[in-house]
């Protein structure tokens, strides 16, 4: 077979050339034969010898990559049509897209000007395509260049020959792929899922070789179209096979697949033929549909009961609404049918998919793809509701439909061709029947409505949302909204789909016990009423604006009508709601409202020519007003017995997402049926409904039969809120769509400071599919910078990171802020007293109002649409004018149950009955007057205001005070007997009753109905015996004006608090009253009132002139009186806990404030052990844990809190303090060999090839990777108390996100995170006082004393001879620290764990620390004093617990380095570390750490002196070897004149002369290669100041070393200097240097210097052991200067980012990540939680971060913007550096819109990287297991 491609290479290219002869046919039969025998369906299709011969013969003879290159060249398409799958990001431009559905690929969205348009990036969640060069679906101006030069268009036409072979193997490979599907195929019920994806398995390279073709572009695609959609070459190659055993049994297997393809079985057909003979006679089309209403209620029992859920069956409706055409099987006519229709039996195999929508750029397949995608639309759904799978199902199918229905010419074409409303309406009605049950609303035994059980998986999953987002979508398009709207029947078929939604998830009120389950189901049931009742609605309503619609509207709202009555009928409902339930759906009459909005709004239609009659609109209103209702039984807990979820019900039904599709329109509902009804009959239901009907009576105790006690006050504010919410809401009313979007904006804004993603998401939209974005939304940005002001995002170093925030301007509190629109649009209560809060805060600021707490402002309303004027009778009515004038009575007098915010609500109603006056009606006085009509003249409010009220007839238990006080004879019996009779009675339940009545009957067309009026009797009546309730008379002589004048005095707690010519003095200041508390209030009434009306102004002086006596006592009944006292005891005490809290805080915050400045003495003189003066006291230490102050003693050691962590910052540092760039682009690298911590290495390592390792290991520093860095909070603890605090936190279960058994914790004292005690040493003061004498002794008597001190230690290497406790803890600690960091970064030596490498690491650890702190003081000591790091230094305690450990090791006193410092010696044979290779910081570190505790200040000068000496040398030594080799003989010959000066040996140029002369003596020292960069040097002359200043530059880090070093053992004070005189500072500091300095030498460098033998001498020495080497250049010049180090620098736009590494494959496994992510440190691509990097069970993230930052990394993650920190084990999110143009993070890219660098939050990220932050200032951690 290894000759197959030329074979068949050759076979193609004669056959080809048979074929294009015009006789062809030898080559026709040639060819059929070899295919038989090649796409032979029985062979295996895993074989894929057939797919080569294929792409041989398609080729005819040229390689077939060639071949893909020729057709592409002829490629015609002026479309993109580029396909993807989930999860790839694509674009969206909302300013060129004309549907809301378009999208673009990165390549034509970059081609493309975008700039300034509203766009987003997005991440496909169901796959999409490109729409660029499509004009039906975007603008063309968004095109990108590529098609909007359409170069499709000019591309020659395709030569015969180039395909002619596809055009005849095609169809015999496409037949092919059908056999096999045809043969793989089994029903579900039979086989696995397994069985159907292993044949997928198997085609997926022919199904993939089928997608290559469609990508060869338009050429190809047209030859395919031809294939897939020719009926006769289907017919020759799908049945013409009879003879071929295999074919037929194929055949047969596929008609039994088809068979079961409608959506009726045969089984079911038969029954429902036999239950319904009529039903032949009546088939037409639709004929069906006319009968389908009366069927729907006639219910059917499903018979196998097996199905029934919990208790509730199943039901199954018995007319089958479907129109047999759409339900029957389906029959094919193309090979494109039948590969859609496997394809849905398949489920939709991605591969599939994307070819079939591959294909789509080509016209005519469109259209054929469509209509088949139609007549098969009712079996995908059936399909999708069988799948398992059903998520993945319904991605795939939105995936096609989206693509085929956003176009509108095509959604119109399969409209008019292929019924496709029909069918959607259809599938959608058979989808939700396969989940009804039984209505129990109202009448449960008799009801015959059916509605969705929301616990089925249909409704749970969403399972429906594929077939309602097409729906939606193609009624976004006005033709075929307008074809839904003109066809009746249909309309009538979706209303009652709609009502299987209608009193769905229905709520009955838990009365005994707490509900055990609480279910879920609502989350389904809202979701369910807003996308298939709502969304489609919206969608209709865009196409009912104008004049021309108003027929559609008409229509839509008698049909809604209809099915109301309908509904109505079927629960059984007549006037009286069933108790204790509710349910918050009726999408009907929310249809209905919506409509009527609309007609009124924008098409100028007459409301009442829509409304029906009085006792309809009575039946209308009752659903909507219970939810109101409920809404406030449940905030006053009367339903808590059912649970959260009800709670989750009441919030969902306001949250801004469904607000505008629920309570708006119920409001709006109840407004218009306010406006129709008799007011007093719509005000008494309001306040029955609420259950405060027996509240509102004139005596002071009342029973309520349906309320508690507690429940009854916040009934009654829910009861008025509501009536002030329905009088002054204007949504629907009048106000324009701006006003509208105004005030939902003012309202979310006043509530809280809001971002601007978050507005966008609050402000409720009309979701109307066809513009995707609020309406108008250019106007958004307007407005929101007309209503507020931007605050830029703050940062405070530790505080959390903040947003850009919108706050409302300042003349939007004074002049808009609407409570009313707040209150109705909080979700959770607590946000209304927000607002308020802000609000009071706002006048205090502006001092507007500065006493007491402010009133919720009053705000004129826009002016009512003229349709609905009568709902200003509501505030002109008797009944409402009654319950005002109780209430001010029950006020005044201190009733129970009474508040600020039912007086508040009630000045509301009276205000803007004042504000909205009636014409009167003259109609009125016809009217027969009833009984209590006696109350008020008439029903004009500011006319009843001043009607004064005298007796008051009331019923009241007989226990009740006025009961008693009646009892006293009356002064003149006569007088009130002839009064009694006037005295008023008033009963709202019976109003209510009298005005029904009244109504019914006044319907003539309904009189024939009995109403049935239940009687008040049949409410639930508590146990136990009422009191007896007997009638009483009270006197009252008040009128509502002479109550609010009383009230007024109340308040303001004066007699006569209104003059009696105080109206006068108020016209002069009309402005004073707007903002202000209820005494305000009360006077914007009064003066209202006086300008409207004279008898009220006349009144008002009246009753001011009268003196008040004050209120009588006698009144206040004792029940009411105590229940005041108790509320004032809560409310005192309320206040002083309030007052002792505050007191707390701020104690706290005092104390916070000193343990992180301002360092508490005791732990100044801890660091600094006895800085200043004298003490003869031991140091005390407080212990955070028992309190106890005491000295650190051997046996009870106390210690500080510290946190120990590994660190490389330091190895990350740069010579340049330029931060590297991130590279975006391939060209660019990080090359990490500068870093310190790799040159650093290279020098160990190279030592280590050289010279003994144990000297190697003595002569450098490591921890510059992995150091451990020590640093404390001040804190200090007894180290037993800590051990019994970590005994308690291990037995504390609640884990706050750290490791107890890791010894971590947190600071009892100031919870900061720490995980190691630091023992402190028991400092006695007396030893101060000697090391620090200033020492006159000669250095060379220092140098010996040194000597001896070092000659001790050989003796006593343990200084402690007896283990006591402090050494045992000291011991633990050095554990701790090795623990710390891992063992690569302690093992340098080359035989591991020998003592040398401890010793290195021990003192590293010093040196690290050190290092550290310069780095956070800025590198270098000039700002001098304590810096912010000092503060919390532990410095000191660190250098004893490392010296004593230290001193275990006794350094080899054969071999000590102090004598080749201080005396010239004979060299030795061992290869030592020359000593001009040495560190001399880490020679010091070591020094100070081996001598005996505590070291005298002068030997500590004495050896940095030394030191100094050498560092001096060794800067000479690197300096020469950057001469070039002139300079060097220049410099040479002029030192050596010098040489016998006197002060030879402080005189750099001698000594600069002396070393070139010694290092010259062997070639190899400077005979480097000089072209080496390095060699060229900075100057181009080397002049003296540039030879000092290198030298000095060359000094200065061990300088500051050392001056550290001595700041911390003695507390010496840093003093500040400028930078330039640095050098000078420190060595004066160390006493190198007389403090002042000789002004005319600035030389310095050298005369610090100080030899205790010949200069020359001891130099020459150590030049000796360099010469005698070779290849030392490179250690000679050490640098020590490095830059502080840095993140890396990042772009300024997001998607320079995230366009170049979220594609990007990963470096070690070859793919692209799913969550890439980036190390900020050293720019490491990584795979975040990817399995296929994983190393020893670690992921890649974790361990990335342990090599690069010793387990600490700065994650950038790709595909979400966020930052993580992973530290050790733990991680955290620490936020995001890109910012978008309005200050907010975009975490996981959700809204996409363009992001920035926001420079100041990753200054932040960096600082708190340098300075080891993170565990402090990020608060949530959690463990990340190795998984990221």
């Amino acid at each position: 077979e290894d000759n197959f491609p030329t074979l068949s290479k050759s076979t193609a290219a004669h056959l080809k050339s048979d074929l294009n002869r015009t006789d062809n046919s030898s080559g026709v039969r040639q060819l059929q034969e070899l295919l038989d025998s090649v796409l032979n369906p029985e062979k295996p299709a895993a074989d894929t010898e057939a797919l080569d011969w294929c792409k041989c013969l398609i080729a005819g003879g040229e390689g077939f990559e060639e071949f893909c290159k020729t057709v592409r060249s002829y490629d015609n398409a002026t479309l993109c049509g580029l396909v993807w799958t989930a999860n790839f990001v694509a674009y969206r431009c909302r300013t060129c897209g004309i549907s809301p559905c378009m999208s673009l690929c990165a390549e034509c969205f970059n081609n493309g000007d975008h700039t300034g348009h509203d766009f987003n990036m997005f991440r496909s969640q169901a796959g999409g395509a490109c729409d660029c060069g499509d004009s039906n679906v975007m603008r063309e101006t968004g095109f990108c260049r590529r098609h909007r030069l359409r170069t499709g268009e000019n591309v020659p036409s395709v030569p015969r020959d180039l395909l002619l072979m596809s055009e005849m193997v095609l169809p015999r490979f496409i037949i092919c792929i059908i056999q096999y599907l045809r043969d793989g195929y089994t029903e579900p019920d039979t086989s696995t899922e397994r069985d159907l994806q292993k044949v997928l398995q198997q085609l997926e390279p022919q199904i993939s070789f089928l997608e290559e073709l469609t990508k060869m572009g338009g050429a190809m695609r047209t030859v395919l179209t031809k294939i897939l959609t020719n009926q006769q070459t289907f017919k020759d190659l799908s049945m013409g096979q009879e003879e071929n055993v295999f074919a037929k049994k194929n055949y047969e297997n596929y008609l039994s697949a088809l068979k079961n393809s409608g959506l009726v079985s045969v089984e079911e057909k038969a029954q429902t033929g036999a239950a319904e003979p009529t039903r032949g006679s009546e088939t037409g089309a639709l004929g069906l549909l006319v009968i389908i209403l009366p069927i729907m209620f006639f219910l059917k029992e499903d018979q196998d009961g097996g199905q029934s859920i919990g208790q509730r069956k199943r039901v199954k409706l018995s007319g089958t609404t479907k129109d047999p055409s759409i339900m029957d099987s389906l029959k094919h006519k193309c090979f494109l049918e039948e590969l859609l229709f496997w394809t849905i039996k398949y489920e939709f195999p991605q591969k599939m998919v994307t070819f079939l929508l591959n294909m789509l750029p080509d016209q005519d397949y469109k259209i054929t793809f469509t209509k088949t995608f139609v007549q098969h639309y009712a079996f995908i759904m059936k399909t999708l509701m069988k799948s398992h799978e059903s998520d993945t199902m319904s991605n795939r199918i939105v995936h096609i439909s989206v693509q085929l229905f956003s176009n509108e010419d095509l959604a119109r074409h399969v409209t008019e061709e292929c019924q496709l409303l029909d069918i959607m309406v259809t599938v959608l009605l058979y989808m939700m029947e396969s989940c009804l049950i039984k209505s129990e609303l109202q009448d449960e035994e008799n009801s015959r409505h059916v509605v969705v059980n929301c616990s089925e998986a249909l409704l749970k999953n969403n399972t429906y949302w594929p077939l309602v987002s097409d729906f939606i979508n193609i009624l976004s398009h006005q033709s075929v909204a307008k074809k839904f709207l003109e066809d009746h029947s249909l309309l009538m078929l979706w209303m009652s789909f709609v009502s299987f939604f209608q009193g769905m998830n229905l709520n009955k009120r838990e009365l005994s016990e707490h509900v055990e389950f609480e279910s879920q189901t609502y989350y389904a049931a809202f979701a369910a009423e807003l996308e298939a009742c709502a969304q489609p609605m919206w969608g209709l309503l865009t196409h009912c604006k104008v004049k021309e619609t108003q027929e559609y509207t008409k229509t839509v709202v008698r049909y809604c009508l209809e099915t109301l009555q309908i509904w109505f009928d079927a629960i059984g409902f007549v006037d009286e709601l069933a108790p204790n339930q509710v349910t918050f759906h009726l999408p009907l009459h929310r249809y209905y409202a919506m409509f009527l909005s609309k007609a009124v709004k924008c098409q100028g239609l007459d409301l009442d020519s829509l409304l029906p009659d009085q006792e309809m609109l009575m039946r209308i209103m009752v659903h909507p007003l219970q939810i109101q209702a409920s809404l406030s039984e449940i905030h006053s807990n009367m339903w808590v017995r059912n649970g959260l979820q009800i709670k989750g019900q009441a919030m969902t039904y306001v949250q801004s997402h469904f607000c505008n599709s629920m309570i708006d329109p119920d409001i709006f509902l109840l407004q218009v049926c306010a406006s129709r009804l008799d007011p007093d009959y719509f005000i008494s239901s309001v306040f029955e409904r609420f259950k405060v009907v027996d509240l509102l009576t004139m005596a002071s105790v009342h029973q309520n039969t349906v309320l508690d006690g507690e429940q009854e006050r916040p009934m009654l504010e829910g009861a008025l809120t509501f009536l002030v919410i329905l009088s002054s809401l204007r949504i629907h009313l009048g106000m324009a769509d701006d006003e509208i979007l105004r005030a939902e904006m003012v309202s979310q804004l006043c509530m809280n400071d809001r971002t601007h993603s978050s507005l966008l998401d609050l402000i409720p939209e009309n979701p109307n599919p066809k513009s995707g974005i609020v309406p108008g939304s250019c106007s958004f940005e307007e407005m929101l910078s007309a209503v507020a002001d931007f605050k830029a995002p703050v940062f405070e170093l530790g505080g959390s990171m903040q947003q850009g925030m919108y706050t409302p301007k300042a003349e939007v509190w004074e002049k808009e802020f609407d409570p009313i629109m707040v209150i109705l649009r909080t979700v959770y209560r607590r946000d209304v007293q927000s607002a308020m809060d802000r609000y009071s805060a706002f006048l205090k600021q502006s001092g507007m109002h500065t006493t007491g707490n402010p009133w919720p402002p009053y705000k004129e309303r826009t002016p009512l649409h003229p349709c609905y004027k009568g709902l200003d009778r509501l505030l002109h009515c008797k009944t409402l004018h009654i319950v005002i004038f109780t209430l001010l009575y029950k006020i005044w007098l201190d009733h129970s149950n009474m508040s600020e915010h039912v007086l508040c609500m009630v000045l509301y109603l009276i205000e803007l009955g004042l504000d909205n006056q009636v014409e009167e009606d003259k109609g009125d006085e016809v009217r027969p007057s009833h009984c209590h009509d006696s109350w008020f003249p008439g029903t004009n409010l500011l006319s009843n205001l001043h009607h004064v009220i005298n007796y008051v007839r009331v019923r009241v238990p007989e226990t009740a005070p006025e009961v008693k006080r009646e009892r006293e004879p009356p002064a003149s019996t006569s007088a009130e007997a002839s009064n009694f009779g006037q005295a008023q009675v008033f009963s709202l339940v019976a109003e209510r009753r009298r005005k029904f009545q009244e109504i019914i009957n006044r319907s003539s067309t309904e009189a024939s109905q009995a109403v049935r009026p239940k009687s008040s009797s049949t409410r639930w009546v508590p146990p136990g015996t009422p009191p007896q309730l007997v009638t009483e008379i009270l006197e009252i002589h008040e009128s509502m004006l002479s109550l609010l004048i009383k009230l007024h005095q109340k308040l303001s707690a004066k007699q006569n608090s209104l003059s009696a010519t105080w109206l006068e003095d108020m016209d002069a200041n009309p402005n004073r009253h707007v903002h202000g508390d209820g005494i305000t209030a009360i006077e914007r009434i009064l003066t209202k009132a006086a300008t409207r009306s004279h008898q009220s102004k006349r009144s008002i002086q009246e009753i001011c002139g009268k003196v008040f006596p004050p209120v009588a006592p006698k009144k206040n009944s004792p029940t009411a009186k105590k229940t005041m006292d108790k509320e004032e005891r809560r409310q005192r005490a309320r206040e002083r806990q309030q007052k002792l809290l505050a007191e707390f805080a701020s104690r706290q915050k005092s104390f916070m404030e000193t343990a992180m400045d301002v360092e508490s003495p005791d732990t100044e003189a801890a660091m600094d052990l006895g800085a200043s003066e004298v003490k003869e006291s031991e140091v005390l230490y407080d212990c955070v844990i028992c309190g106890q102050s005491g000295p650190s003693t051997e046996d009870r050691p106390t210690g500080l809190v510290v946190l120990l962590q590994a660190s490389s910052v330091l190895g990350h540092r740069r010579k340049s303090d330029e931060a590297k760039k991130l590279p975006t682009t391939d060209e660019e690298h990080i090359y990490p060999a500068d870093t310190c911590g790799a040159v650093h290495d290279v020098r160990l390592a190279l030592m280590q090839s050289f010279f003994k390792d144990s000297s190697c290991l003595q002569s450098v520093s490591i921890g510059w990777d992995g150091g451990v860095y020590v640093q404390t909070c001040g804190h200090t603890l007894h180290i037993d108390c800590h051990k019994s605090y970590m005994e308690s936190l291990r037995n504390d279960q609640v884990m706050q996100g750290f490791s107890v058994d890791k010894g971590e914790f947190t600071c009892p004292l100031c919870r900061q995170f720490a995980n190691s005690v630091l023992p402190c040493r028991p400092g006695r003061s007396t030893e101060v006082v000697s090391w620090h004498m200033p020492s006159n002794k000669k250095t060379s008597v220092l140098v010996k004393e040194v000597e001896d001190l070092q000659e001790q230690l050989g003796l006593f290497p343990v200084s402690t001879t007896t283990e006591s406790n402090l050494s045992k803890e000291m011991e633990l600690v050095i554990k701790d620290i090795k623990n710390t960091t891992q063992r690569k970064y302690m093992d340098y030596g080359k035989n591991p764990g020998s003592p040398d490498n401890d010793f290195l690491f021990m003192y590293s650890v010093a040196r690290t620390n050190l290092e550290l702190e310069l780095v956070h003081r800025g590198g270098n000591l000039c700002s001098g004093g304590a810096s912010g790091a000092a503060k919390r230094s532990c410095l000191n305690q660190l250098f004893h617990v490392l010296a004593m450990h230290m001193r275990l090791y006794s350094i080899d006193s054969a071999y000590n380095p102090w004598t080749r410092l201080t005396q010239v010696a004979p060299s030795r044979d061992e290869p030592e570390v020359p000593m001009l290779f040495r560190d001399c910081p880490s020679l010091l570190i070591i020094f100070v750490l081996t001598m005996p505790q505590p070291l005298r200040k002068e030997h500590f000068i004495c050896l940095v002196r030394m030191l100094y000496n050498l560092q001096y040398t060794q800067a000479l030594a690197a300096l020469s070897a950057k001469f070039s080799p002139e300079e060097r003989q220049a410099w040479s010959t002029s030192g050596t004149l010098k040489k016998n000066a006197f002060n030879a040996e402080k005189s750099y140029e001698a000594l600069l002369s002396h070393v070139i002369t010694e290092l010259s003596k062997v070639k190899t020292v400077y005979d480097v290669n000089t072209e080496e960069p390095f060699m060229v040097s900075r100057f181009n002359v080397w002049s003296p100041q540039s030879i000092e200043y290198s030298l000095q530059q060359c000094c200065l880090p061990y300088l500051r070393l050392s001056c550290l070093l001595q700041h911390h053992l003695y507390g010496d004070n840093l003093s500040g200097c400028p930078e330039e005189e640095e050098f000078s500072g420190l060595a004066g500091c160390l006493g190198l240097l007389d403090p002042a300095p000789q002004p005319s030498n600035p030389m310095y460098s050298a005369s610090c210097l100080d030899w205790t033998v010949s200069a020359f001498d001891l130099m020459s020495q150590w030049c000796s052991e360099v010469t005698g080497l070779a290849d030392t250049q490179t250690l000679l010049v050490q640098d020590l200067q490095w830059a502080s180090p840095h993140l890396l620098q990042l772009p300024d736009n997001y998607n320079t980012i995230f366009q170049y590494y979220h594609k990007k494959a990963c470096t070690a496994c070859k793919k692209v990540p799913k969550d890439p992510a980036l190390c900020l440190i050293c720019g490491t691509f990584v795979c975040l939680k990817g399995l296929c990097c994983k190393q020893q069970g670690i992921c890649e993230c974790v361990w990335h971060s342990q090599h690069c930052g010793a387990a600490t990394g700065i994650f950038l993650l790709i595909n979400a913007s966020v930052i993580i920190i992973i530290r050790g084990h733990r991680f955290c999110l620490w936020g995001s550096v890109y910012l978008d143009a309005h200050g907010e993070e975009d975490r996981d890219l959700r809204r996409g819109k363009p992001l920035f660098l926001c420079v100041e939050r990753y200054r932040v990220l960096e600082q708190q990287w340098v300075s080891h932050t993170f565990d402090h200032i990020n608060k949530r951690w959690g463990p990340h297991y190795n998984g990221l």
